[in-house]
Protein backbone atom coordinates (compact mmCIF):
# COMPACT_ATOMS: atom_id res chain seq x y z
CA UNK A 1 0.00 0.00 0.00
CA UNK A 2 1.77 3.72 -0.90
CA UNK A 3 0.94 6.29 1.76
CA UNK A 4 -0.94 8.30 -0.83
CA UNK A 5 -2.84 11.20 0.28
CA UNK A 6 -6.40 9.54 0.23
CA UNK A 7 -4.62 6.73 2.29
CA UNK A 8 -3.79 9.64 5.22
CA UNK A 9 -7.06 10.68 5.22
CA UNK A 10 -9.31 7.79 5.01
CA UNK A 11 -6.19 6.34 7.77
CA UNK A 12 -7.10 9.59 10.26
CA UNK A 13 -10.51 9.13 9.58
CA UNK A 14 -10.46 5.69 10.81
CA UNK A 15 -8.32 6.68 13.87
CA UNK A 16 -10.36 9.16 14.59
CA UNK A 17 -13.54 7.22 14.46
CA UNK A 18 -12.40 5.12 16.68
CA UNK A 19 -10.72 7.38 19.24
CA UNK A 20 -14.80 8.83 19.29
CA UNK A 21 -16.28 5.73 19.69
CA UNK A 22 -14.05 4.40 22.55
CA UNK A 23 -14.09 7.67 24.55
CA UNK A 24 -17.26 9.42 23.35
CA UNK A 25 -19.80 6.30 22.10
CA UNK A 26 -18.56 3.47 24.73
CA UNK A 27 -19.01 5.88 28.21
CA UNK A 28 -22.22 7.04 27.06
CA UNK A 29 -23.76 3.97 26.11
CA UNK A 30 -22.49 1.86 29.16
CA UNK A 31 -23.42 4.95 30.97
CA UNK A 32 -24.76 3.59 34.91
CA UNK A 33 -28.23 5.93 35.75
CA UNK A 34 -29.09 3.93 39.45
CA UNK A 35 -28.20 5.76 42.07
CA UNK A 36 -26.32 4.20 44.67
CA UNK A 37 -27.49 3.59 48.34
CA UNK A 38 -25.72 6.65 49.14
CA UNK A 39 -26.18 9.20 46.58
CA UNK A 40 -28.44 12.04 47.42
CA UNK A 41 -28.52 15.87 45.98
CA UNK A 42 -26.10 18.51 46.89
CA UNK A 43 -27.30 21.68 49.24
CA UNK A 44 -26.92 25.26 47.54
CA UNK A 45 -23.79 25.36 49.90
CA UNK A 46 -22.45 22.42 49.28
CA UNK A 47 -22.74 23.20 45.50
CA UNK A 48 -20.63 26.73 45.76
CA UNK A 49 -18.12 24.81 47.76
CA UNK A 50 -17.85 22.58 44.08
CA UNK A 51 -17.49 25.22 42.42
CA UNK A 52 -14.40 26.58 44.60
CA UNK A 53 -12.68 23.04 44.63
CA UNK A 54 -12.99 23.40 40.83
CA UNK A 55 -11.18 26.54 40.13
CA UNK A 56 -8.84 26.20 42.46
CA UNK A 57 -6.90 23.02 41.04
CA UNK A 58 -7.93 20.83 44.29
CA UNK A 59 -8.83 18.25 41.67
CA UNK A 60 -5.19 17.90 40.49
CA UNK A 61 -3.89 16.42 43.79
CA UNK A 62 -6.95 14.82 45.44
CA UNK A 63 -8.64 11.63 43.58
CA UNK A 64 -12.32 11.00 44.83
CA UNK A 65 -12.90 7.41 43.87
CA UNK A 66 -11.46 4.68 46.13
CA UNK A 67 -11.00 1.53 44.13
CA UNK A 68 -10.39 -2.40 45.12
CA UNK A 69 -6.85 -2.16 44.58
CA UNK A 70 -6.94 0.80 47.58
CA UNK A 71 -8.31 -1.34 49.73
CA UNK A 72 -5.60 -2.10 51.99
CA UNK A 73 -5.21 1.66 52.25
CA UNK A 74 -7.79 2.38 55.02
CA UNK A 75 -10.96 2.46 52.78
CA UNK A 76 -14.34 1.42 53.72
CA UNK A 77 -16.16 1.49 50.87
CA UNK A 78 -15.29 0.80 47.47
CA UNK A 79 -16.54 4.01 44.98
CA UNK A 80 -19.50 2.93 42.97
CA UNK A 81 -20.45 4.27 39.28
CA UNK A 82 -24.12 5.01 40.65
CA UNK A 83 -22.29 7.16 43.40
CA UNK A 84 -21.36 9.81 40.88
CA UNK A 85 -24.18 9.83 38.26
CA UNK A 86 -25.54 13.66 40.07
CA UNK A 87 -22.00 15.13 39.69
CA UNK A 88 -21.31 17.15 36.08
CA UNK A 89 -18.18 17.16 35.78
CA UNK A 90 -17.57 14.05 37.43
CA UNK A 91 -14.06 14.60 39.58
CA UNK A 92 -12.77 11.41 39.88
CA UNK A 93 -8.89 13.08 39.93
CA UNK A 94 -6.04 11.17 38.69
CA UNK A 95 -3.23 12.12 41.37
CA UNK A 96 -2.73 11.71 45.26
CA UNK A 97 -0.51 14.28 45.57
CA UNK A 98 -3.03 14.92 48.48
CA UNK A 99 -4.79 12.15 50.24
CA UNK A 100 -8.41 10.75 48.29
CA UNK A 101 -11.20 12.73 49.49
CA UNK A 102 -14.18 10.38 48.04
CA UNK A 103 -14.97 9.43 51.95
CA UNK A 104 -13.44 13.17 53.69
CA UNK A 105 -17.16 14.11 55.11
CA UNK A 106 -16.86 13.69 58.54
CA UNK A 107 -13.61 12.66 58.84
CA UNK A 108 -12.76 15.84 60.83
CA UNK A 109 -15.66 18.51 62.69
CA UNK A 110 -15.55 21.91 60.77
CA UNK A 111 -13.13 23.75 62.42
CA UNK A 112 -10.62 21.57 61.76
CA UNK A 113 -10.93 22.32 57.93
CA UNK A 114 -11.37 26.18 58.33
CA UNK A 115 -7.86 25.85 60.07
CA UNK A 116 -6.16 23.57 57.69
CA UNK A 117 -7.77 25.86 54.54
CA UNK A 118 -5.90 28.83 56.36
CA UNK A 119 -2.69 27.20 56.29
CA UNK A 120 -2.25 23.58 55.82
CA UNK A 121 0.73 23.63 57.70
CA UNK A 122 -1.40 24.29 60.36
CA UNK A 123 -2.95 20.62 61.36
CA UNK A 124 -0.66 18.80 58.99
CA UNK A 125 2.91 20.09 59.46
CA UNK A 126 4.51 18.11 56.90
CA UNK A 127 1.47 18.97 54.39
CA UNK A 128 2.44 20.70 50.76
CA UNK A 129 -1.08 22.06 50.51
CA UNK A 130 -1.36 25.48 49.23
CA UNK A 131 -3.27 27.56 52.25
CA UNK A 132 -5.97 29.17 50.51
CA UNK A 133 -6.89 31.93 52.98
CA UNK A 134 -7.12 34.41 50.30
CA UNK A 135 -10.47 33.01 49.42
CA UNK A 136 -12.15 34.35 52.72
CA UNK A 137 -13.98 33.33 55.65
CA UNK A 138 -17.41 32.42 53.13
CA UNK A 139 -15.89 30.81 50.91
CA UNK A 140 -13.45 28.76 53.21
CA UNK A 141 -17.25 27.40 54.84
CA UNK A 142 -18.85 26.67 51.49
CA UNK A 143 -15.23 24.83 50.58
CA UNK A 144 -15.78 22.87 53.93
CA UNK A 145 -19.45 22.43 53.37
CA UNK A 146 -18.38 20.70 49.99
CA UNK A 147 -15.67 18.35 51.62
CA UNK A 148 -18.21 17.49 54.57
CA UNK A 149 -20.32 16.00 52.09
CA UNK A 150 -17.77 13.90 50.21
CA UNK A 151 -19.31 10.26 50.37
CA UNK A 152 -22.69 11.42 50.53
CA UNK A 153 -25.58 9.71 53.17
CA UNK A 154 -22.42 7.96 54.79
CA UNK A 155 -20.66 11.28 55.07
CA UNK A 156 -24.35 12.72 56.67
CA UNK A 157 -23.52 9.99 59.28
CA UNK A 158 -20.28 10.94 60.47
CA UNK A 159 -21.35 14.52 60.48
CA UNK A 160 -24.27 13.90 62.74
CA UNK A 161 -21.85 12.56 65.35
CA UNK A 162 -19.24 14.98 65.08
CA UNK A 163 -21.55 17.51 65.78
CA UNK A 164 -23.37 15.65 69.01
CA UNK A 165 -19.71 14.66 70.34
CA UNK A 166 -19.16 18.61 69.47
CA UNK A 167 -21.43 19.93 71.82
CA UNK A 168 -20.45 17.21 74.52
CA UNK A 169 -16.81 17.77 74.30
CA UNK A 170 -17.77 22.05 74.44
CA UNK A 171 -20.02 21.24 77.47
CA UNK A 172 -16.74 19.16 79.24
CA UNK A 173 -14.25 22.49 78.71
CA UNK A 174 -16.64 24.80 79.64
CA UNK A 175 -16.96 23.13 82.91
CA UNK A 176 -13.18 23.76 83.58
CA UNK A 177 -9.90 22.02 83.46
CA UNK A 178 -11.21 19.19 85.63
CA UNK A 179 -14.31 18.48 84.58
CA UNK A 180 -12.76 18.33 81.27
CA UNK A 181 -9.64 15.95 81.71
CA UNK A 182 -12.65 13.65 84.03
CA UNK A 183 -14.86 13.69 80.84
CA UNK A 184 -11.19 13.28 78.31
CA UNK A 185 -10.53 9.91 80.89
CA UNK A 186 -14.61 9.00 80.59
CA UNK A 187 -14.25 8.40 77.10
CA UNK A 188 -11.54 5.91 77.24
CA UNK A 189 -12.58 2.06 77.76
CA UNK A 190 -11.89 1.19 81.23
CA UNK A 191 -9.62 -1.76 79.77
CA UNK A 192 -7.16 1.19 78.67
CA UNK A 193 -6.89 3.53 81.63
CA UNK A 194 -5.09 1.35 83.61
CA UNK A 195 -2.73 0.39 81.08
CA UNK A 196 0.83 1.51 80.90
CA UNK A 197 2.70 1.95 78.16
CA UNK A 198 4.44 -1.00 77.71
CA UNK A 199 8.26 0.26 76.48
CA UNK A 200 10.84 1.27 78.75
CA UNK A 201 11.56 5.09 77.89
CA UNK A 202 14.57 5.57 76.21
CA UNK A 203 16.94 8.22 74.66
CA UNK A 204 15.75 6.37 71.21
CA UNK A 205 12.24 6.06 71.75
CA UNK A 206 11.82 9.82 73.22
CA UNK A 207 13.83 10.79 69.61
CA UNK A 208 11.42 8.79 68.01
CA UNK A 209 8.10 10.78 69.70
CA UNK A 210 9.80 14.36 69.66
CA UNK A 211 10.45 13.62 65.74
CA UNK A 212 6.40 12.34 65.63
CA UNK A 213 5.08 14.83 68.18
CA UNK A 214 7.07 17.84 65.31
CA UNK A 215 5.27 15.69 62.35
CA UNK A 216 1.89 15.12 64.00
CA UNK A 217 1.07 17.44 66.99
CA UNK A 218 2.90 20.19 66.91
CA UNK A 219 0.08 22.78 64.51
CA UNK A 220 -2.45 22.24 67.22
CA UNK A 221 -0.78 20.89 70.43
CA UNK A 222 2.33 24.11 70.73
CA UNK A 223 6.09 23.45 70.81
CA UNK A 224 5.93 22.98 74.24
CA UNK A 225 2.45 21.51 74.84
CA UNK A 226 0.52 23.61 76.11
CA UNK A 227 -2.20 23.42 73.25
CA UNK A 228 -1.48 27.01 72.03
CA UNK A 229 -0.06 25.86 68.02
CA UNK A 230 -1.28 27.79 65.00
CA UNK A 231 -4.27 25.84 64.61
CA UNK A 232 -5.49 27.06 68.41
CA UNK A 233 -7.66 30.14 67.16
CA UNK A 234 -9.20 28.58 64.75
CA UNK A 235 -10.69 25.64 67.04
CA UNK A 236 -13.38 25.38 69.78
CA UNK A 237 -12.80 23.70 71.79
CA UNK A 238 -9.14 24.29 72.28
CA UNK A 239 -6.79 21.62 71.73
CA UNK A 240 -5.85 20.25 75.21
CA UNK A 241 -3.25 21.73 77.47
CA UNK A 242 -0.84 18.77 78.24
CA UNK A 243 0.65 20.66 81.10
CA UNK A 244 -2.67 20.34 83.28
CA UNK A 245 -2.85 16.59 83.27
CA UNK A 246 0.10 15.81 85.82
CA UNK A 247 -1.51 13.98 88.84
CA UNK A 248 -4.52 13.60 87.06
CA UNK A 249 -4.13 9.55 87.06
CA UNK A 250 -3.40 9.96 82.85
CA UNK A 251 -2.02 6.41 82.14
CA UNK A 252 -0.32 5.49 79.22
CA UNK A 253 -3.09 3.58 77.68
CA UNK A 254 -4.90 6.84 77.88
CA UNK A 255 -3.10 8.39 76.04
CA UNK A 256 -2.38 5.78 73.48
CA UNK A 257 -5.89 5.41 73.10
CA UNK A 258 -6.94 9.14 72.30
CA UNK A 259 -4.02 9.09 69.85
CA UNK A 260 -5.19 6.20 68.29
CA UNK A 261 -8.91 6.52 68.09
CA UNK A 262 -9.14 10.56 68.02
CA UNK A 263 -11.52 12.24 69.97
CA UNK A 264 -14.48 12.66 67.67
CA UNK A 265 -16.25 16.09 68.04
CA UNK A 266 -12.93 17.80 68.88
CA UNK A 267 -9.79 19.21 66.30
CA UNK A 268 -8.46 15.31 67.87
CA UNK A 269 -7.90 13.10 64.68
CA UNK A 270 -7.36 9.54 65.17
CA UNK A 271 -3.75 8.13 63.59
CA UNK A 272 -4.64 4.24 63.86
CA UNK A 273 -4.35 4.43 60.00
CA UNK A 274 -1.12 6.42 59.89
CA UNK A 275 0.98 5.10 62.96
CA UNK A 276 1.95 1.64 64.20
CA UNK A 277 1.60 0.52 67.24
CA UNK A 278 5.01 1.44 68.29
CA UNK A 279 5.13 5.01 67.30
CA UNK A 280 1.85 5.70 68.92
CA UNK A 281 2.73 4.62 72.30
CA UNK A 282 6.73 6.15 71.56
CA UNK A 283 4.40 10.00 71.08
CA UNK A 284 2.63 8.85 74.18
CA UNK A 285 5.90 8.64 76.23
CA UNK A 286 7.39 11.82 74.74
CA UNK A 287 4.12 13.60 76.16
CA UNK A 288 4.24 11.97 79.13
CA UNK A 289 7.82 12.67 79.78
CA UNK A 290 8.67 16.48 78.32
CA UNK A 291 4.93 17.62 79.49
CA UNK A 292 3.26 16.01 82.40
CA UNK A 293 6.39 14.93 83.32
CA UNK A 294 4.85 11.75 85.03
CA UNK A 295 5.59 8.47 82.46
CA UNK A 296 4.28 5.21 83.61
CA UNK A 297 6.32 3.49 81.02
CA UNK A 298 7.17 -0.34 81.74
CA UNK A 299 5.65 -0.16 85.04
CA UNK A 300 3.59 -3.27 86.40
CA UNK A 301 1.20 -4.90 85.25
CA UNK A 302 3.67 -5.40 82.75
CA UNK A 303 4.61 -9.31 80.55
CA UNK A 304 7.63 -10.55 79.45
CA UNK A 305 9.80 -7.89 77.64
CA UNK A 306 10.05 -7.73 74.17
CA UNK A 307 13.58 -9.88 72.26
CA UNK A 308 14.75 -6.32 71.62
CA UNK A 309 14.57 -4.34 74.78
CA UNK A 310 17.58 -3.61 77.03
Amino acid sequence: MKMTPMAVVVGSLMLLAAIVFMVVYMPWATRVEEPSEILRPRSDVEARGRALYIANGCVYCHSQSIRTIDWGLGAERIAQAGDYILDQPILLGSARTGPDLSQEGGEHPDDWHIAHFTNPRYTRTLSIMPAVAYLGQQNLEDLTAYVQGLGLKQADRRMQRQRFWKQEAIRAYEAGPVANVEWLHATVPEGWRNLPNPYPTSEAGLARGHKLYQDFCLGCHGPVGDGMGPAQPYLYPPPLNFTILKDRGISGGILYYQIMNGITGTAMPYFKKELESEKIWDVGNYVAVYFINQSDANTEPRGIDAANEP
